[in-house]
């Protein structure tokens, strides 16, 4: 005995243009029919929150699926699945394609080399579904926008629930945050890991898309910016404090990425805030608001100014 639900669409070539289409969404779960062998022209991910069955995929081994886990189904590979006849299984899929699917596949959070992943947790990605689901009702105007926009939310979801990424993220990469306004090589960086060039590479490629070099680049330069927008330090200055001693190269390497100059950045992003911004994050659930004139200040958890910044030095 088996249960499913499933809407399928066909989103207009302007739609394809935003860079990933939902073409399906489906829920189901009990004993469900084999799926295959077959061979699909698009993307497929298959989200397994209960139960336990198997798949076989190119090399045409039969490996077990335990849940939670992952089955990535990929254009033009063979593929034969299904729940244990016993047990059954709770799943969900996502069918998608689109030319953001090739970036997605290069920062590895598509993986077609690994068509099976186990999951630490499903919830980000029954949410993603959730959301297909509910935009899936009759007539709705938005409905390409939104389970196109889902997809994004989903291959997000999947990649920070792998089984093997922890739920601190990955240690390298963390390592690597704290560090990255010293100026180390990428050698030295793989010495204090206790790892050669190549395995650190190769470990930033697999948890951030890529290079160590393009990770820390993105941390500095983030970081540049805040203290240009924010703070009156001279150029220099700044280079100095994420890393760089020749502020020549830093304002080379800076216009090259940013697109503009950082004097220019200044210009057009630099605001004054009396007494600084605040250093604290936002409380998602508990966002800083302006109570009119007249009416009761707030209740609720913060009583601290609510003007916000990226850090003070």
């Amino acid at each position: 005995m088996y249960h499913t639900w499933m809407r399928f669409f066909t989103p207009s070539p302007l739609h394809h243009r935003l860079g990933l289409v939902c073409l399906g969404v489906g829920l189901q779960h009990g004993a469900l029919p084999t799926v295959g062998p077959r061979t699909l022209d698009h993307h497929v991910a298959v989200v397994i929150k209960s139960g336990s069955g198997w798949f076989t995929g190119l090399d045409g081994r039969r490996v077990p699926v335990v849940a939670p886990s992952l089955i990535w189904l990929t254009p033009g590979t063979p593929h034969h699945y299904g729940a244990d006849p016993g047990t059954g299984w709770d799943e969900s899929f996502v069918d998608f394609t689109g030319p953001a699917t090739t970036t997605y596949t290069e920062l590895g959070y598509i993986e077609p080399d690994r068509p099976l992943v186990p999951l630490a947790d499903t919830a980000g990605a029954r949410a993603a579904v959730g959301r297909m689901v509910r935009a899936a009702r009759c007539g709705n105007p938005l409905l390409e926008v939104e389970t196109g926009a889902a997809v994004h939310e989903l291959l997000v979801a999947l990649r920070r629930d792998r089984a093997d990424t922890g739920p601190a993220g990955d240690p390298v990469l963390q390592s690597l945050a704290r560090d990255a306004f010293q100026p180390l090589t990428v050698a030295e960086h793989a010495a204090r890991h206790g790892m050669t060039p190549a395995e650190l590479r190769t470990a930033v490629r697999r948890g951030a898309g890529c290079s160590p070099k393009d990770y820390l680049l993105g941390i500095r330069l983030g970081r540049a910016k805040e203290l240009l927008a924010a703070t009156d330090l001279p150029v220099a200055a700044v280079a100095r404090r994420v890393g760089y001693d020749d502020p020549a190269y830093f304002s080379r390497l800076f216009a090259r990425r940013v697109g503009t100059a950082p004097v220019r950045f200044r210009d057009q992003q630099g605001r004054t805030v009396p007494g600084g911004w605040s250093d604290q994050v936002p409380d998602p659930e508990n966002p800083p608001t302006i109570t009119p004139p007249g009416q009761p200040l707030a209740t609720s958890h913060s009583r601290e100014p609510t003007h916000y910044r990226g850090g003070r030095p």
